[in-house]
């Protein structure tokens, strides 16, 4: 039994017990259970269920853990799990159809088709910060495409893991669908199994670990490792509604998400004016200063990355033009930092945190060059009317997503994939790239015997006149253009 900050504590599984839980979802797999879409469908019902019937409880144990708005929790986590449910129900008959493969004349008759078979037994290691969009969503995917599944839960959001695992057995079947809870030991065990897919969801540094460990097996990964995404603002922007969506961006869970806006690059011409837009917008979010009781301001993670960010504060070089004051109960004041350098603190890695870095660049150009001397993030952001403006950033720079004129809402289009890019990641999932990530696209031929006759040419002895009947594929006329 873990103990853990106030008086809640998590139970640790045991080595043993993850030992029987991966034998027991491996048997299942192997009996073929999870294969008839109608399981696949039932399954995906009973999650939804198990969000709709316990949203008090879901959110009360997200704000025990994070103090997170429950508007926050309500809109950017349990709706959009139900609606991956149902969209996947929806879909699943058509996401699963075999599909005939329409090859040359030669050997159209030989019934090519791709099968959409589940990889196997899998692996979804979720993270603290939206425990449930960035857990439970991956495991939509899992369940349409008929994989059992181990969800690892993090021991950061220990009241929302333990509710977790208590509620799975209540709603999934327990021989293909388990939430498991522990720390590091408990997770370097898991990984030194053999799983069919991994899907993993946090650092950088974490993220490499698990790619290691999945090496050892070939075991093929999804790595969502967020990034510093940034904002850039052009200079044909609306500057008040700019500040507005930027700010409310970066409020989201106190800063901590992996596609928050983490820095702006702001044209100097319009510098002095975006930071009076964002002062604006702050005061009207908060009339009376983030810390107080109506508020609604959470709070950091644990101690340890409230010190990191207080840190932070204390080193930048950059002028702080409102906020910077912290308390001893996890909370940081979201915070303007003006004139930032890219050698800065606060430019070192990923905030994670309410701090907002405002760096100036001459132009778009400017911009575009310092984005692109830094590694690849999860989501880029813009704010600009031009069509030429959008053209150029997409054809000029590299991102998980590139969205303009608003930050966050693109992880709403459930239907698109959600992934990155070198350091921010490398796969995706969301809706149906989903259920693709743990599908394994099979392909299957059925070579008639009557074909025989047609095949005399291949085989030995060779001959000059087996060779010109073969070697046909490398005269054909290649266009000029």
């Amino acid at each position: 039994m873990a103990t853990l900050n106030g008086s809640a504590s998590l139970r640790h599984h045991t080595l043993e017990e993850l030992d029987e839980i991966y034998a027991r979802l491996r048997k299942t797999f192997q009996a073929g259970t999870t294969r008839p879409l109608a399981y696949r469908r039932r399954q995906l019902l009973q999650l939804a269920r198990l969000v709709q019937d316990n949203v008090p409880a879901l959110q009360d144990a997200v704000f025990e853990d994070l103090a997170k708005p429950r508007q926050e929790t309500m809109v950017s986590e349990l709706g959009s799990v139900i609606a991956q449910c149902l969209y996947a129900a929806e879909h699943l008959e058509e996401w699963a159809k075999p599909e005939e493969v329409q090859g040359e004349a030669w050997r159209s008759h030989w019934n090519p088709t791709t099968y959409k078979a589940p990889k196997g037994v899998v692996l979804i290691i979720g993270p603290w910060n939206y425990p449930y969009i960035l857990t439970l969503g991956p495991l939509v995917g899992a369940l349409a495409a008929g994989c059992p599944c181990v969800v690892k839960g993090s021991e950061l959001a220990p009241t929302v893991a333990q509710l977790l695992a208590d509620l799975f057995p209540q709603y999934l079947d327990p021989n293909a669908y388990v939430f498991v809870n522990g720390a590091i030991p408990e997770t370097t065990h898991l990984l030194s199994s053999r799983w069919d897919h991994i899907l993993f969801t946090g650092s950088g540094k974490t993220g490499r670990i698990v790619a290691a460990a999945a090496a050892k097996y070939a075991t093929p990964v999804t790595l969502e490792l967020g990034g510093k995404s940034p904002v850039v603002i052009a200079e044909d922007a609306d500057l008040e509604l700019a500040a507005k969506r930027v700010l409310w961006g970066k409020l989201q869970n106190s800063g901590q998400l992996c596609v928050s806006p983490d820095h702006v690059y702001v044209p100097r011409s319009k510098q002095d004016a975006f930071i009076a837009a964002l002062l604006k917008m702050y005061n009207i979010f908060w009339p009376n200063g983030p810390f107080h009781k109506d508020a609604q301001w959470g709070k950091i993670v644990n101690p340890t990355h409230h010190a990191r960010l207080k840190s932070l504060l204390e080193r930048t070089k950059g002028d702080i033009v409102i906020g910077g004051y912290y308390d001893g109960d996890r909370r940081i004041a979201p915070t303007i930092v003006n004139n930032v350098t890219l050698d800065d603190a606060l430019m070192e890695d990923e905030l994670f945190g309410p701090i907002l870095p405002i760096i100036v660049v001459e132009d778009l150009d400017g911009a575009i060059r310092l984005i692109n001397g830094q590694p690849t993030p999860l989501t880029l952001y813009t704010f600009t009317n031009s069509k030429d403006t959008e053209e150029k950033l997409l054809e000029s720079t590299r991102s998980g997503a590139l969205v303009i004129n608003d930050t966050v809402s693109h992880l709403a289009v459930y239907e698109m994939p959600f992934g990155g890019q070198g350091d921010s990641g490398y796969g995706s999932w969301y809706g149906k790239a989903s259920f693709d990530t743990f599908t394994h696209l099979r392909g299957f031929v059925h070579i008639p015997n009557a074909g025989e006759p047609h095949m005399a040419n291949r085989y030995p002895p060779y001959t000059d006149a087996k060779y010109e009947a073969m070697s046909g594929g490398v005269h054909v006329k290649i266009p000029d253009n």
